[in-house]
């Protein structure tokens, strides 16, 4: 022991004396590389690549042979918005908390631009679709953020994004760049530009991938010529397309190859040429990233890290209340869990059409899958603050989320056996989403027909009728969707929301008051109800029930100030209550959007006399100026103003 105290010893006067040694001069710094990462919406693993048939990728393949490219990459999700939020923070949907498009990455996650930024890399994003615009929280750490489509539009196609992010390459801040690209082109609908559009006339979604392979070029060239310091690329995709691959046509409804299997691959310092067969997932983009930073290589795909890779797709379980569905792939075998265990060979059988079974599940991908949580149904509602023009975008784009959250219940559909019902239900959403209420009632009843548990198209059914004017339909349809979900806010809501179109529209006030005193953050609700108090206010106002119309009035402006439209009112009743300052306050507010309002005007000049302002008489001339033929006679008949 006492030997083993001096060698102790020994170690560390050794390394005192090396510091109070004259040292060499220390070795310079490595040059941080510009790195370029280029996304894919939509693209499938084999669509792109050397090994894809029917198309040449020229760029995308320059980019795989001159560093790594991997086979078996898997995103973390396939919905833009929360694929992306897992390469921007390296972490899995579970961990950022974004499960679904028209959602907002919380500012707790730390981005990897605000790394890179902080680290000294100039940043900069252009992205091609409205499901990343910068409101929903990807563009912390980035110097420019362009997110801007044509004429307001959901998307841009890649040649407008190649040439705006080209305009940046031209800008030398003498820090390295962290550029990231995103190309939206290859989702529906699949229109690609010419040449492409005749070249590929028999199969127009590689078109789409062709077109955007060569702005990909562009890109990769330009940034390579003009970048500063040594470059790094990567370019990896967010989900893949269904295209008719196990009866889903798109993406998000479900967890195969089709659409969680991408193209993946790296070039720049420290990676050398290579095939990698392991799977990976997107989500260590960020790691790979930060790795060629210096920011800490735990993670990168520079090194090798054995993991089991992980993936969901929450949207039939946040939509319709379905089985919620994770995978877990290692080795050749890949994992569903949905209601039952479903387990893949990949290496003997790459489609998924044959199903081994629970019994052949490893044992470690079963464990991680029992450990990957599941969200909370009220993830399904979208935000309060997602306003009417940001829905009718993300609409165009065919994102059409839940009207309400879903009803969790044992025995719900897998959402592997519903296939059939996926064109129903995105016939439905296009049709409510563009108002057309009658054509959606048809495929509305027929999803109801299949799943009579589904709250979302009781909901819309029920809205459709209401919105029609059909009281008698929408009356059975909320019945419907309030024994389906007896205690649902949502039904509360919707339901209020038809009472409020009708005559019975003081039916809806407690029904809201109910739903905010719960939710006090349910924006659609707070809204509706202030509406309503202040309907009712100026009701009462109209009958002279001065204390009842004051009350109405206080609360719908308590609860939405920024939407209230009754000051005015609000002054004049305060100023007949005797409770001047209150009206004061009031009336200034109403004179501030609408400064020459004769009866603001008018009020607001009593309310300076009995206050004794100073400049009582300049409101009162300012009054006589700006009078209609009703408060001239008022204003001449007012006995203040003759002191």
């Amino acid at each position: 022991m006492i030997r083993g105290c001096v060698v102790a010893l020994l170690a560390v006067l050794a390394a005192n004396a090396a510091c109070t040694r004259r040292s060499d001069p220390p070795a310079p710094a490595a040059v941080k590389p510009s790195i370029l990462l280029i996304t894919l919406d939509t693209t499938r693993a084999d669509a792109i690549g050397p090994e894809a048939r029917g198309i040449e990728t020229s760029a995308f393949n320059a980019v795989a042979a001159r560093g790594r490219r991997f086979r078996q990459a898997y995103a973390t999700v396939p919905e833009t918005l929360p694929s992306h939020a897992s390469m921007m923070t390296g972490l899995y949907p579970a961990g950022h908390g974004v499960h679904q498009n028209a959602r907002y990455v919380p500012a707790s996650a730390a981005l990897l631009a605000e790394k890179l930024r902080a680290a000294g890399y100039r940043t900069a994003a252009f992205v091609s679709s409205f499901a990343l615009a910068a409101r929903f929280g990807l563009a912390r750490g980035f110097d420019a953020y362009d997110d801007g489509q044509p004429a307001g539009g959901p998307e841009r196609a890649a040649r407008e994004t190649t040439e705006a992010a080209l305009r940046a390459l031209s800008i030398d801040s003498g820090q390295p760049l962290f550029l990231w690209v995103h190309y939206y082109d290859p989702h529906t609908p699949y229109a690609p530009p010419e040449p492409f559009r005749s070249r590929f006339a028999a199969n127009p979604y590689q078109g789409e991938v062709a077109a955007m392979d060569e702005q990909m070029g562009r890109l990769t060239q330009a940034f390579e010529r003009q970048a500063r310091g040594p470059v790094a690329v990567v370019v990896v995709a967010d989900h893949g397309e269904g295209l008719g691959d196990h009866g889903e046509p798109q993406h998000g409804q479900l967890l195969y190859q089709s659409t969680m299997q991408v193209p993946l691959a790296i070039a720049g310092p420290g990676v050398e040429p290579a095939v990698i067969d392991e799977p990976v997932s997107t989500r260590r983009v960020f790691h790979t990233i930060l790795d060629w930073a210096g920011l800490g290589a735990d993670q990168s795909l520079r090194g090798r890290h054995e993991e089991v890779v992980l993936g969901e797709a929450m949207k039939p379980f946040l939509e319709y209340g379905w089985q919620p569905q994770v995978m877990a792939v290692a080795g050749r075998f890949k994992t569903i869990l949905a209601g039952r265990l479903e387990t893949y060979d990949l290496a003997a059988d790459p489609g998924e059409r044959h199903d081994l079974g629970s019994s052949a599940a490893p044992a470690g991908l079963r464990r991680s899958l029992d450990d990957y949580p599941a969200p909370s149904p009220d993830a399904a509602r979208p935000p309060g603050n997602l306003d009417a023009e940001a829905r009718r975008r993300l609409a165009a784009l065919g994102y059409v989320g839940a009207t309400s959250a879903p009803v969790v219940r044992r025995g719900a559909p897998r959402p592997a056996d519903m296939t059939a019902l996926f064109p129903v239900m995105e016939e439905a959403a296009a049709l409510f989403a563009a108002g057309d209420f009658r054509r959606a009632i048809v495929p509305l009843r027929k999803i109801l027909a299949a799943d009579p548990y589904n709250l979302d198209a009781a909901l819309r059914l029920a809205t459709a009728h209401s919105t029609l004017g059909e009281e008698k339909e929408a009356a059975a349809a909320f019945e419907n969707a309030g024994s389906i979900a007896p205690k649902s806010q949502d039904v509360r809501t919707y339901l209020a929301l038809h009472y409020a179109r009708t005559a019975d529209w003081p039916r809806a006030i407690p029904l809201l008051e109910q739903v905010v005193a719960e939710s006090p953050d349910r924006l659609t609700a707070v809204e509706a109800l202030a509406t309503l108090h202040a309907r009712r206010g100026q009701a009462a106002m109209d009958q002279g029930r001065t204390a009842e119309a004051l009350a109405d009035f206080e609360r719908a402006r308590t609860l939405n100030p920024a939407g209230f439209t009754k000051d005015l009112e609000l002054g004049v009743l305060y100023l007949a209550s005797r409770r001047v300052t209150e009206a004061r306050a009031a009336l200034d507010r109403a004179l501030a959007s609408r400064p020459d309002d004769p009866m603001a005007l008018f009020k607001r000049a009593q309310v300076s006399v009995l206050l004794n302002e100073p400049d009582a008489r300049a409101r009162i001339d300012r009054a006589r100026q700006k009078a209609d033929a009703t408060t001239r006679v008022l204003i001449e008949r007012e006995r203040l103003f003759q002191r």
